[in-house]
């Protein structure tokens, strides 16, 4: 099996693509609430609330959810790669029981990631979240409160590949699935996964200077 194309993303590079998608996700969405998947999902949820923070506003709450897609190591020795895998279990939740932040009813909620590979991890945070909605507005005797809660998504890279997970199709009917950038199917190499940062920078300059020639 030949080796995947591997595209490498620097620091810089996640800053500017967060600043260029927040006024799309203004505009679109309007988030009161980020949920962050970790681990990719942080650095971009937060370097994104500083763009979308409106003058005379608070910052918007992050909340952080842990999801592992169990992987299977089938690469060459040495290949950083894996193969994606199929089932998603919780690592970490949110915990309903201790912050005024994690009330969703009735929130817009933007669900950030790194990347959208097989849609699979996506799929199982928005199923989730969705329970979790259903859940408080019963509690709350406000069952019409889970239908005001709506939930989008922001990714820095979008894979341009049959997908296994699936997402409710009004999220892109209305606008509230926002990915910075659109790739093939294509190992995306994010620099907080980076032993020597140097050598991840340095590959990342050369491959734009390939791309320019």
């Amino acid at each position: 099996m030949s080796a995947p194309v591997r595209k490498y993303i620097t620091y810089n590079d996640v800053h500017k693509m967060c600043q260029a998608s927040a006024p799309q996700i203004l505009e679109d969405f309007q988030p009161n609430l980020l949920i962050a998947i970790g681990g990719g999902g942080y650095v971009p949820a937060r370097i994104l609330r500083s763009f979308l923070k409106k003058t005379g506003s608070p910052n918007i709450p992050i909340q952080a959810i842990g999801l592992s897609l169990y992987e299977t190591l089938e690469t060459a020795p040495g290949s950083p790669e894996e193969v994606p895998g199929t089932k998603v279990t919780r690592t970490q939740w949110l915990d309903f029981t201790s912050l005024s932040n994690t009330n969703l009813l009735g929130k817009n909620i933007l669900i950030v990631d790194e990347v959208d590979d097989t849609r699979t991890t996506l799929q199982y945070a928005v199923q989730e979240l969705v329970k979790d909605v259903m859940e408080q507005a019963v509690k709350a005797g406000k069952p019409e409160l889970a239908k005001e809660t709506k939930f989008g998504i922001f990714v820095l890279h979008n894979k341009d590949k049959q997908k296994n997970g699936v997402l409710p199709e009004e999220m892109f009917t209305e606008k509230r699935y926002i990915a910075a950038e659109t790739i093939g199917d294509e190992w995306c190499c994010y620099p907080w996964e980076a032993i020597d940062i140097d050598e991840h920078d340095r590959l990342a300059a050369e491959a734009r200077a390939a791309a320019k020639q």
